[in-house]
C-alpha cells in the first residue's frame, strides 16, 4: 500500500533532521559542549593555543581534536565570526517531548518562555540565557520562523543553550492550548495591553506561566493573542515605546516570580 504524501515528507524530514549538524565556534561554546554529556560531538577543529585553553574539556570529552593554522582555519563557518581558534561540530540537542521539559523537576513555580516568529539568532540566544538564569524549564519557538541552533545563537547564549531546553513546534497556538491543559497560566506580552505583568500574576502567584513574546515590530500573531490567558504589559516609569524582545523577556520573568528563587520546589 502506498504511504500518504503527508507521511513520506514527515519521514523525510525527519531523516534530514538526523543527518543535520551545527557547527559551534568560540571558546565559551565549545568548551560548555565538550561538557555536555547530552552533546553528540563529531569534529573539533581548534588551533595549538585555544587547545591549550581547552585541555581539561578535550580530555574530558574523549575527542581528538585536529590543530589547524589560525591563519587558515578550515571550519565552515562565517569568515566573519569570532571562533577563537575554537569550532565543534555536532548534532542538535534533542531535549524530549513538550510534556517532558513542562513538566520536568526544576525551579518552581515554572515558566515556559513562548517565541512568536523571533528569527534573529542573536535575540534567541540571550532569550535562553535569560531563561537560563531565572530557571525556565524551556524557550519554544516555531519551526518555520525562528533562530533554529546554530554557531551565533550559541554563542550569544553564552552556554545556556547547553543547559536550557530550546524546543521548535510546528504550531504555537496548539502548543499554548496543551500547555494550558497542564494548567499553565498563559500571558501574551502585548504593549498596549490593559493589564499589567503583576495584575495579570495577582492570585496566580503558585501557577506554572508561559510567557509569550512576538518578534519586534509585527508583535503576536491575531491567532496567538486570542490563544493567551491575558494580554499584559511591562509596567513602565517613561514614555519610550518598547523593550527590544530579549530584553523583555528578562523583565517579563523577573516579573513573574513572586519571593526568591528556589531550586527545590518550594517558594
Amino acid at each position: 500500500m502506498k504511504k500518504p504524501k503527508w507521511v513520506v515528507e514527515k519521514e523525510q524530514a525527519k531523516r534530514a533532521a538526523a543527518n543535520e549538524t551545527v557547527w559551534l565556534f568560540g571558546l565559551h561554546a565549545v568548551r560548555d559542549a565538550l561538557m555536555n554529556p547530552r552533546r553528540e560531538r563529531l569534529r573539533l577543529i581548534v588551533t595549538r593555543n585555544a587547545a591549550a585553553r581547552l585541555e581539561e574539556a578535550i580530555a574530558a570529552a574523549g575527542i581528538e581534536p585536529e590543530i589547524a593554522d589560525p591563519r587558515k582555519f578550515p571550519a565552515p563557518i562565517d569568515p566573519g565570526s569570532v571562533h577563537q581558534g575554537a569550532a565543534l561540530e555536532v548534532r542538535p540537542l534533542d531535549w524530549g517531548s513538550l510534556e517532558e521539559v513542562a513538566t520536568s523537576r526544576g525551579v518552581d513555580p515554572a515558566r515556559i518562555v513562548l517565541l512568536d516568529r523571533v528569527s534573529d539568532p542573536h535575540n534567541v540566544g540571550a532569550i535562553l540565557r535569560s531563561a537560563e538564569v531565572f530557571g525556565a524549564r524551556a524557550v519554544i519557538g516555531v519551526q518555520r520562523h525562528a533562530a533554529p541552533e546554530t554557531g551565533a545563537l550559541a554563542k550569544t547564549a553564552s552556554g545556556a543553550l547547553e543547559r536550557q531546553p530550546y524546543l521548535r513546534v510546528r504550531n504555537l497556538a496548539e502548543t499554548m492550548e496543551a500547555l494550558k491543559a497542564m494548567g499553565y497560566l498563559v500571558l501574551g506580552l502585548d504593549g498596549e495591553a490593559e493589564l499589567t505583568i503583576a495584575a495579570a500574576m495577582a492570585g496566580h502567584e503558585d501557577r506554572p506561566v508561559a510567557l509569550v513574546l512576538g518578534a519586534e515590530g509585527p508583535g503576536l500573531r491575531e491567532r496567538t493573542r486570542e490563544t493567551c490567558d491575558y494580554l499584559v504589559r511591562i509596567d513602565a516609569a517613561g514614555a519610550f515605546g518598547s523593550l527590544n524582545v530579549s530584553n523583555a523577556a528578562a523583565v517579563s520573568l523577573y516579573a513573574t516570580r513572586q519571593g526568591p528563587i528556589r531550586g527545590d520546589g518550594t517558594t
